[in-house]
């Protein structure tokens, strides 16, 4: 739920409130704003074939109890990695639950519990609809439930390294300001054995492990991420990754972050292994590469 994960039909003064609530950890003020344009909303308009699917609305706000459930995946992929926590708390009221899932992480959630059925996603032909629809960052809401509701980690994978601190320095399309100069990072951590988690080769010049990159290989990503030490990232998916196996991860924050890392924190009730390093003033990433070589010294 960026910005674009409110709905479409959410004017600005409960776009602002809801950013707000989320932003100081306030979920029962972010629920009530949610509850309101909920009820105004036209019933005609669910699950919008004429919007993009990041800005459609899925979910009716009827009961889940003995309903076949069918969870779409409508966001990115590590929103899906965030709010994938919340199936099992579904599937202690629903009949079943099916989780239409984007095909980059099929493989990894293949077993994800809390899930009858895993499906992929297809942009062209998405699943017929089900007794009841709710796209996966509805949960939080749809159910009630808090940030820290749900135990940590809820991913398992079988590790496939051997200690080293992951790095993923460039985070997606989305937001490019969430990337951080690379030499700026490398410097920081000079005294590590640094394994690349980009999708993309690492440049010849920086000496890691796995200088090939991940690909498109989220499963292996994870495996991979498992047996570190440490994972230092910027805001993507990585970093949700991460965060959803339990290692220890730092992050790195633009100064304006995501609601969902709220303000003043250098915790994250979403991910108990989480470190936040944020920008003291906007652009100041030489600022953030400061506090984690301090971080990295100690």
């Amino acid at each position: 739920m960026r910005m674009r994960d409110l709905q479409t039909d959410l004017q600005t003064d409960p776009q602002t409130e809801w950013m707000t609530a989320m932003r100081r950890g306030d979920e029962a003020a972010a629920w009530a704003v949610s509850d309101a344009v909920l009820a105004a909303r036209d019933p005609a308009t669910r699950d919008d074939p004429g919007l993009p699917y990041h800005l459609r609305w899925v979910w009716d706000g009827q009961p889940f109890e003995d309903r076949h459930v069918l969870v779409r995946c409508y966001h990115g992929l590590g929103d899906t990695l965030q709010f994938v926590r919340f199936l099992p708390a579904l599937r202690a009221q629903a009949a079943s639950v099916t989780l239409e899932v984007q095909p980059a992480l099929r493989g990894l959630l293949a077993d994800a519990s809390g899930a009858d059925k895993v499906i992929a996603f297809d942009a062209a032909s998405p699943a017929p609809a089900s007794g009841c629809d709710v796209e996966i960052m509805e949960l939080a809401h749809a159910l009630r439930l808090p940030a820290d509701a749900m135990p940590v980690p809820y991913l398992r994978v079988a590790a496939a390294s051997a200690g080293g601190v992951g790095l993923c320095w460039r985070a997606g399309g989305w937001d490019a300001a969430r990337s951080v100069p690379l030499a700026l990072l490398a410097s920081a951590l000079a005294m590590r054995e640094l394994v690349c988690l980009q999708p993309e080769p690492a440049p010849e010049w920086l000496r890691v492990r796995n200088p090939q990159g991940c690909g498109a290989d989220i499963a292996g990503t994870a495996a991979l991420i498992a047996g570190l030490d440490l994972v230092v990232t910027v805001d993507t998916m990585v970093a949700h990754l991460a965060g959803a196996l339990g290692v220890a991860t730092w992050l790195l924050l633009k100064h304006d972050a995501d609601w969902r890392w709220m303000r003043g924190r250098a915790d994250s009730p979403w991910y108990p292994s989480m470190r936040l390093f944020r920008q003291p003033a906007p652009g100041d990433w030489a600022g953030v590469a400061a506090e984690v070589r301090a971080a990295a010294a100690g």
